[in-house]
């Protein structure tokens, strides 16, 4: 019995001694993961405000979706990672996004390991060519599959497998997808240097002094005459003008998450909600021509500015931006 006894109090003290050596690691690697997430939504904010252009930008995040069509709608053909290299052909801003969806989104290249299929009716089965005059490129087995492309009548495809009526191809130029801008990065273009135009150099020129011609006049002597002594004169101080002066700003930090607003009433189209309760604590607005609101919807954020209310409706709060933060 006592020996029963003391390998069932080994047991436990070894699985007490297990889970306490394999806590550390999980925490660990649990904070490691959402260390690598908040270095990934840090990256994203510092350049959602630059609205990307055509040609080569890199990947700021992990297991970025690339989808079909622009918005949460496309459906998923493959994941790009950060550091991988993709071409943008345009960047389209959705009319009527969610309040949680991206409006920013990159027309893209289509990447390696994605999927392209063609109806297997508009083939030539012995020359492998494409027979209407254009043929729309799916990104599944379907016409519920989102069109990522065409071809050209008489086009060479090479097949890869078929699926019922539908075959797959090796994806050809002209492919294409979207991604959301705010994951992508471009380098700033460098700055043209300016041309400099020598001066010219002055030429010295000799001017003759004039001959000085000799006084011929005499001058009278006059009594000098003493001025009456100067009468202090008394001015009178100015009474001190009213200020007009408005008061001085207020410049508050508020702290919430971005959201689209569809109400015509709203002074903005974009208003910062409440964490806690959802209702918008600020609309936000902003003086700045470079600075695109809609890559911050669905994003925690902490707002710096000037807070007021609008001019039209007295009990709305609104902030003029100056900085913005972007949180896990």
């Amino acid at each position: 019995m006592k020996k029963y006894f003391s390998l069932l109090l080994a047991a436990i003290m070894t699985s007490t001694l297990l889970a306490q050596t394999a806590s550390p690691t999980n925490n660990s690697t649990a904070g490691n993961a959402a260390a690598k997430k908040a270095a990934a939504k840090k990256a994203a904010a510092e350049v959602r405000s630059t609205p990307l252009v055509a040609g080569p930008a890199s990947v700021i995040a992990t297991n970025v979706n690339v989808r079909g069509r622009a918005g949460l709608i496309g459906e998923v053909l493959t994941k790009i990672s950060q550091g991988d290299a993709v071409t943008v052909i345009e960047e389209i801003t959705l009319k009527r996004s969610k309040s949680d969806e991206p409006s920013a989104w990159a027309k893209i290249n289509l990447p390696a390991g994605a999927h392209v299929w063609v109806n297997t009716t508009f083939i030539d089965e012995a020359t492998k060519t494409v027979k209407p005059k254009k043929l729309n490129l799916r990104g599944g087995p379907g016409e519920n599959y989102s069109i990522i492309g065409s071809l050209e009548k008489g086009a060479t495809v090479k097949e890869i497998q078929t699926r019922g009526a539908w075959v797959e191809i090796e994806p050809p130029a002209g492919a294409f997808a979207f991604v959301a801008a705010q994951y992508l990065k471009q380098e700033a273009p460098a700055a043209p240097v300016p041309e400099l135009t020598p001066e010219p150099v002055p030429v010295a020129t000799t001017v003759p002094e004039p001959t000085p011609i000799a006084a011929t006049t005499t001058e009278t002597p006059t009594t000098p005459t003493t001025p009456p002594p100067a009468q202090p004169v008394v001015t009178p101080e100015p009474e001190p003008a009213p200020s007009d002066e408005p008061p001085p700003p207020r410049i508050v930090q508020r702290e919430g998450i971005v959201k689209g607003t569809v109400s015509i009433q709203a002074p903005t189209k974009f208003a910062l909600e409440s964490m806690d309760t959802g209702r918008p604590i600020n609309y936000l607005y902003t003086t700045s021509t470079n600075l695109d609101l809609s890559r911050y919807k669905g994003l925690h954020i902490v707002v710096t500015g000037e807070e007021g209310l609008d001019k039209r409706w007295r009990n709305t709060p609104i902030i003029t931006i100056q900085r913005i933060l972007v949180l896990e």
